[in-house]
Parts: C-alpha cells; sequence; structure tokens
C-alpha cells in the first residue's frame, strides 16, 4: 500500500490555512469568523501531525492535543461571547459590534 507523500499533506493544510484566512478577512458574520479560525487550526494539526508521522517522533501529536484544548477553550469562550452580544444587539455582525469604540 503506497503512503501518501508529506508534500501533499503539506498543500491540503496550506489550502485549508489559506481558505480560512479568506474566511476571516472577508467574513462579517462572528460565527463564520470562528468557523474560519478553527479550520486554520485544524489546518496546523495536520502540519503537526503530518511532520510527526514522517519523523518518526510523537513530539507533533502531543503538540497537536495541546493545539486542540486552546481551539476548544477559545470555542467556548467566544460563543459565549457570541451569544451574549446577539441577545443584546440581536446580530452577529462584526460591523454592529461596536461595544469597544468611544
Amino acid at each position: 500500500m503506497a503512503t501518501v507523500p508529506l508534500d501533499w499533506y503539506l498543500i491540503l493544510a496550506a489550502l485549508l490555512f489559506a481558505i480560512g484566512t479568506v474566511g476571516v478577512l472577508v467574513s462579517r458574520n462572528a460565527i463564520v469568523i470562528f468557523m474560519a479560525i478553527e479550520l486554520m487550526l485544524n489546518a496546523v494539526n495536520l502540519t503537526l501531525v503530518a511532520f510527526s508521522h514522517f519523523l518518526g517522533k510523537n513530539d507533533g501529536q502531543v503538540m497537536v492535543f495541546l493545539v486542540m484544548t486552546v481551539a476548544a477553550a477559545e470555542a467556548a469562550v467566544g460563543l459565549a461571547i457570541i451569544l451574549n452580544i446577539f441577545r443584546t444587539r440581536e446580530s452577529v455582525n462584526i460591523d454592529d459590534i461596536n461595544l469597544m469604540k468611544w
């Protein structure tokens, strides 16, 4: 059984990261921005696992657990903030959220 070369994993991760970056930069919806950030974190996870597999070390897989933990905490806190903003403003459009403006 042939293995997938490392280059293909890296190309896929780069594409996922680029899609996530475009999603963050273009979207006005806070939920979509959160999903784009998660996509970027998963691209990093894919890179870490690919390098870990091809180098024969487990360091990358341990780092993936750290990234997943941070992503879960970020999602929980971020969604709570978005829900709270939605309750008060009835919108998740980031242009309507001007709480920090003078």
